[in-house]
């Protein structure tokens, strides 16, 4: 055999050899995950960021993985979550989807409920906390600071304008004045005008 045919044949060796070990680790967790593992699923208004295989976790722990996401009845956005065998859930367990970090990767939260009874294989969350999108939090953050900023120019505004004085409205020195006409010492003083014609 040539040289060239070794070469070609130890590279077709070669990519056989990994293809069947990419298979085996692959195809091996899959069936040990459908052997040991069942399927809920959960329904969300939106899961922006979410993708298949991202974790489970509950109390921080990974308990599974995002099996499957597909569109629902009213446009709802059903996912199938695979939950290790072990771990049984209250039928009021919730379901939220958080980000690790504020660019992070998605995944789902499960909080636990109260209630005896377990979810089943095809079993639903009825309790869901849609995603986060990080630009509409943004928005609504900017948002409430120029409302606030707006509010703040405008009590400034108000402050810093002088006052008007209505009309045929006293002023503080004529009213207050007790020698004034209607004071308190008008009755003892008498009227001004009267004193000039009086000898």
């Amino acid at each position: 055999m040539s040289e060239d045919g070794r070469n070609i044949l130890v590279g077709v060796i070669t990519l056989i050899a990994l293809f069947m070990l990419g298979s085996l680790t692959f195809g091996g967790k899959s069936i040990g995950a459908a052997a040991t593992g069942y399927t809920i699923q959960a329904s969300f208004g939106r899961i922006d960021g979410l993708n298949t295989g991202d974790e489970v976790r509950m109390s921080g722990i990974k308990i599974g993985e995002v099996a499957r996401m597909r569109l629902g009845d009213n446009f709802a956005a059903i996912v199938d979550l695979r939950i290790d065998s072990p771990i049984e859930l209250p039928t009021d367990t919730s379901a939220a989807i958080h980000t690790d970090g504020l660019f992070g990767s998605k995944h789902v939260v499960l909080v636990p409920g109260a209630d005896d009874a377990v979810l089943k294989a095809g079993g639903k969350i009825d309790l869901t906390q849609d995603s986060v999108v990080v630009t509409d939090l943004l928005d609504l953050i900017i948002g409430e600071a120029k409302s606030n900023a707006a509010k703040r120019e405008k009590a400034a505004a108000e402050q810093a304008a002088p006052q008007k004085i209505a009309p045929g409205s006293e002023t503080p020195s004529e009213t207050s004045s007790p020698t004034a006409p209607g004071g308190l010492l008008a009755p003892l003083l008498g009227d001004p005008a009267d004193k000039g014609t009086n000898p």
